[in-house]
C-alpha cells in the first residue's frame, strides 16, 4: 500500500470522523414514510461525496421506492473492475428510551462511535469512500476501476434493487464485487467471510371453532387448535435438531473436512454466557460452529393463540398460528424447501381443524465462494497485516440477499470484507462501531484495493 495513502488517512482522521458523523446524523429510516426526504438526503450525501472524491460519473437513480446512488471511475487501464455495494438506509431507532445517547446525534465514548447506522451500514460504506478519497487526493487515481452502487432499501428487503441490477447488467458488469455489510467473529479478530446461508419461510394457521369456547363444556368434543399446531410443529424436527420433513436435506451440500477444520479453528461465541442458556444444542453429529455456518436450520419465529392476559381464562381458542423460517445451505432451493414443508403440513393435518399455509414471498439461495480463491486470499492477507493476527475463514448463518443476486446475474466472486463486531448492537439500541476497526479497516481496504489490481 502507498505510504502516502496511509498518511493521508491518519492526517485527516478527525475530519473524516466528522464527515462520518454528518452522514450518521441523517435519519434515513427507509421503512417509515415520514423519513422519505431523509433517505433521499443520505443518498445525496453519498453522491456529493463521490463527486468531491473525483468521480466524474455519479447519478442518483430513481426506483419505484427509494433511490440508489451509482457512480463509476474507470480510468485504471489493464486493471480489474470492482463493483462496490452498500446501503445508506437504516433501521428504526425505537425504543428510544433504551439509548444512552441520541441515535441520530453521533457520540464517541469508550473508543466507539454510537449512532444508528454506525456499523450497519453507513460506517462501513463510509470507510470505502474515505479510502477512495485518500487515493484520489494523493495519487490522483485508483488502483482498480470502481463501480459504486449504494442503495436506500436494504433494510426493507431491497425490493427494487434486483430489477435495477437486471436492467443495468452491462453498466454494472465487473470482475468482482466487494461488500462491507458484515462483521468479524470477535473484536480485533480478522475474519474472512466466504459463505452465507439462504432463507425461506412460511406461516401456518390452524382454524378450529368459529369462536373461543368454554374448555369445560367443549373439551373432549372439540379439537384444540393450539394443541393441533403444537403437534404439527413438533413433527417438523426431532429433539436432536434434525429436521424430519422428507427430502429436506436431499440437496444440501455435504460439509467437506477441510471446511470443518476452518470452521472449528474460528473462535466461537460463549453462548452460555452471552445469551443466558444452560447449554448449546447443535444438530447431532455437528459442532456449534458447523451447525451455525454450514447446516440448514428450521426455526419457529413466533407463536400466537388463545388468552395472553393476566391470570387464567379457561378456553379452547378458535385459532392458532406460527411463523417459521429456514436457513439454507448451498444446493438447497428455497422454492423446493417451501414446497416440501407445505406438502408435509397439508398432507398430514390433525383431525378436527383446518390447516392453511402462507408462503413467505422473500427468499434467497445460499452463497459460497472457494475460500482459496486468490481474491479472498489477498483480502485475508490484508486483514492479517492490519490487525496483526491470522485471519480466520468462516461462513455466516445469516443471509444477505444481494449477494445471491449478484452471483446469479454476474457470475463473479463476491468478497465479503466486513469490520463489524458482535458488540455492535445491530438493529438494537446503542448501535456502535469501534474506532479501532474504523482505522484498521481503512488500512485493510487501502491495501486490498492495491493488491486486487494485480489479479486481472
Amino acid at each position: 500500500m502507498s505510504e502516502s495513502v496511509l498518511n493521508y488517512l491518519k492526517e485527516n482522521r478527525e475530519r473524516l470522523i466528522g464527515k462520518l458523523e454528518e452522514f450518521l446524523a441523517i435519519p434515513s429510516i427507509s421503512t417509515e414514510q415520514a423519513h422519505k426526504e431523509d433517505v433521499l438526503k443520505a443518498g445525496r450525501f453519498v453522491a456529493d461525496y463521490l463527486k468531491e472524491i473525483g468521480f466524474k460519473s455519479v447519478e442518483i437513480k430513481e426506483t419505484a421506492g427509494h433511490p440508489l446512488v451509482y457512480g463509476e471511475w474507470l480510468e485504471a487501464q489493464d486493471a480489474p473492475t470492482a463493483l462496490f455495494y452498500g446501503h445508506y438506509d437504516v433501521q428504526p431507532a425505537d425504543p428510544y428510551e433504551l439509548w444512552d445517547s441520541e441515535p441520530f446525534k453521533p457520540e464517541i465514548r469508550n473508543g466507539k462511535i454510537f449512532a444508528r447506522g454506525a456499523s450497519d451500514d453507513k460506517g462501513q460504506v463510509f470507510m470505502h469512500l474515505a479510502v477512495l478519497e485518500a487515493y484520489m487526493k494523493t495519487e490522483g487515481r485508483l488502483p482498480v476501476n470502481v463501480k459504486v452502487c449504494i442503495e436506500g432499501e436494504e433494510e426493507i428487503g431491497s425490493e427494487n434493487l434486483y430489477p435495477f441490477l437486471e436492467k443495468n447488467k452491462e453498466m454494472l458488469s465487473a470482475d468482482f464485487a466487494l461488500i462491507s455489510d458484515s462483521g468479524m467473529v470477535d473484536k480485533g479478530q480478522p475474519t474472512m467471510l466466504y459463505g452465507l446461508k439462504g432463507f425461506t419461510g412460511l406461516e401456518i394457521k390452524v382454524k378450529g371453532p368459529d369462536r373461543d369456547l368454554h374448555s369445560g363444556l367443549y373439551g373432549g368434543a372439540v379439537k384444540n387448535p393450539a394443541m393441533a399446531l403444537s403437534h404439527i410443529l413438533a413433527s417438523l424436527k426431532d429433539a436432536e435438531e434434525h429436521v424430519t420433513v422428507p427430502g429436506f436435506y436431499e440437496d444440501a451440500e455435504e460439509l467437506p473436512e477441510d471446511e470443518r477444520k476452518l470452521m472449528n479453528e474460528a473462535p466461537g461465541e460463549n453462548y452460555v454466557e452471552t445469551v443466558g442458556i444452560p447449554e448449546t444444542a447443535p444438530e447431532r453429529g455437528f459442532t456449534v460452529n458447523e451447525h451455525i455456518m454450514a447446516r440448514p436450520t428450521l426455526e419457529i419465529n413466533g407463536l400466537t393463540s388463545g388468552y395472553q392476559g393476566e391470570g387464567t381464562k379457561t378456553i379452547i381458542p378458535s385459532s392458532a398460528s406460527a411463523k417459521l423460517t429456514c436457513r439454507l445451505v448451498p444446493g438447497q432451493d428455497p422454492q423446493k424447501i417451501q414446497d416440501l414443508l407445505v406438502s408435509y403440513i397439508e398432507e398430514n393435518p390433525p383431525k378436527g381443524v383446518t390447516v392453511s399455509v402462507k408462503r413467505e414471498p422473500l427468499s434467497a439461495k445460499a452463497y459460497k465462494v472457494d475460500p482459496n480463491h486468490p481474491l479472498l486470499k489477498k483480502a485475508a492477507d490484508s486483514l492479517s497485516e492490519a490487525f496483526g493476527k491470522e485471519t480466520v475463514f468462516v461462513r455466516l448463518g445469516g443471509s444477505i440477499p444481494v449477494v445471491e443476486q449478484i452471483d446469479q446475474l454476474f457470475n463473479i466472486p463476491v468478497v465479503l470484507l466486513g469490520f463489524g463486531t458482535p458488540e455492535d448492537n445491530l438493529h438494537s439500541p446503542n448501535e456502535s462501531f469501534p474506532l479501532e476497526h474504523f482505522d484498521k479497516g481503512m488500512e485493510v481496504l487501502a491495501t486490498y484495493y492495491k493488491e486486487a489490481a494485480s489479479l486481472k
